[in-house]
């Protein structure tokens, strides 16, 4: 008969935990933690004073007069029974005694501390240029809630800086509008640094058919006014755009600033943790009480050749909280990966656009279900002749299909009679460009890798 005890659900000596970043996945992480049963004093911090609240509206439904950008507070799944600490900063983090400091001359005392504190807007770089009223970007509820605001005045034109995913959502939303808007981006195509050069075309296709003035190649070289206002910009081909509004769609920063000097790998490509989401310190030991997730996290996977992922994706903030939630209270032999296939979607112009795995982890690419001419299609994407990643334009029924695919490494091109595609596509190269060359950055940043192994996911089902 065993006289081993077996192992507790979670670590008791677990007493305290601060959750620096009161987002998405800060609440999350916070609802999953007295899920697991943990009944210690949880604490959140968050710079912005609302309450968490969902981001994607923000430059859909918000803009288009739909909701305004208060009612997108996130429904809360559970009570939390937290303090919540909401206007403040962190200003940075004493691992040696277990405090987060606060800007405000505070310090929270932790046994697990869990950092989400996201990212930002990345800014106009000339200050004087980027305080010209009219100049603007979208990331928090009050951003939203002043560009709607412009939108209402019907500037004669909005000037987007920027053909991410941000920019395309908000240019979609002044031709809704019925306003004029002027796209500039420095790469090829819209949407090229999440989707690579063939769907990238098919975007400026769309955008261009549905009247947005899309300027790609060049870039903005200064945004000029009269008294403090924005009049227009001066762009690099020697061409001049007027607007009353711009919005600055650059990309995202990520907030590590505040744990400088902390000992943890923080930089500007995120904080570099394990797959079980625990912090690395400066020189790569992984920590066991300092834990990370969401869009400022930076963790490998094993399905993309261990790269280093940055991820700004809902899905992937919500599954990783929970995961990092999980492992903060659980004993070592309990705690499990974060093996989440990347997923988002996008609503512009129309389309429905749908994406699993990471497309940018890609060499080939292939239209496996309909074509660019129906506005209807699957694109397939294959790295070293396995399945990466699909994207779905008005389509999205396939993706289960390709998930799976992606997650037992299936050959790459799929096989005809793997969908109801027509003939025998020819894959062409996927046309993912340097990121250094873009206005705006991918929604998954590749940082780096280990020794390359494949590896599959098994499921119960």
């Amino acid at each position: 008969m065993s006289t081993e005890r077996p192992l507790p659900r979670i670590d008791g000596s677990v007493r305290r935990v601060v959750v620096v970043g009161a987002s998405l996945a800060g609440l999350r992480a916070a609802e999953a933690l007295r899920d697991s049963g943990f009944d210690g004093r949880l604490t959140l911090v968050g710079e912005e004073p609302e309450f968490p609240y969902d981001r994607p509206p923000l430059s859909k439904q918000v803009l288009l007069g739909e909701a305004a950008a208060h009612d997108a507070g996130l429904p809360a799944c559970r009570p939390v029974d937290a303090e919540w600490r909401l206007g403040v900063r962190a200003a940075g983090v004493d691992p040696l005694h277990r405090q987060v400091l606060l800007a405000d001359g505070g310090r929270l005392p932790y046994d697990r501390l869990l950092i989400a504190t996201g990212t930002r807007a990345r800014p106009w770089p000339v200050a004087e240029e980027a305080a010209l009223d009219g100049v603007l970007t979208l990331r928090t509820a009050q951003d939203a809630a002043g560009l709607a605001a412009r939108l209402d005045a019907e500037p004669r034109r909005v000037l987007v800086i920027g053909a991410g995913f941000t920019g395309s959502e908000i240019a979609s939303a002044c031709r809704e509008r019925g306003l004029d808007v002027t796209v500039v981006e420095r790469g090829p195509a819209p949407l090229v640094g999440a989707l690579g050069g063939v769907l990238g075309t098919f975007a400026a296709e769309v955008q261009r058919a549905h009247g947005v003035d899309l300027r790609c190649g060049v870039t903005v070289t200064a945004l000029e006014g009269s008294g403090g206002r924005l009049s227009g910009a001066r762009l690099s081909d020697g061409s001049r755009v007027t607007a009353d509004v711009a919005v600055v769609c650059l990309g995202a920063v990520r907030n590590t600033e505040w744990l400088d000097g902390s000992g943890l790998a923080a930089g500007p490509r995120g904080v570099a943790c394990d797959a079980g989401c625990r912090a690395f310190d400066m020189y790569g030991i992984v920590t066991d009480d300092v834990f990370v997730a969401g869009d400022v996290a930076r963790f490998p996977h094993p399905l993309f050749g261990y790269q280093m992922l940055s991820l700004e994706h809902w899905g992937n903030a919500v599954a990783q909280a929970e995961v990092a939630a999980h492992n903060m209270v659980s004993p070592g032999p309990r705690r499990r990966p974060h093996l989440t296939v990347p997923a988002f979607w996008s609503a512009q112009f129309g389309l429905n656009i749908k994406s699993v795995g990471v497309p940018t982890y890609s060499d080939r690419v292939v239209i496996a279900q309909g074509s660019p001419e129906e506005g209807r299609m699957v694109a397939v994407y294959g790295y070293r002749g396995r399945v990466t990643a699909a994207v779905a334009v008005n389509r999205a029924k396939w993706l289960e299909h390709y998930l799976r695919m992606i997650e037992t490494a299936a050959p790459f091109p799929p096989p005809p009679d793997a969908a109801d595609r027509r003939g025998d596509p020819v894959p062409v190269p996927s046309d993912v460009p340097d990121p250094r060359l873009l206005s705006h950055g991918p929604t998954v940043a590749l940082t780096g890798h280990h020794p390359d192994r494949h590896i599959t996911v098994v499921r119960a089902d």
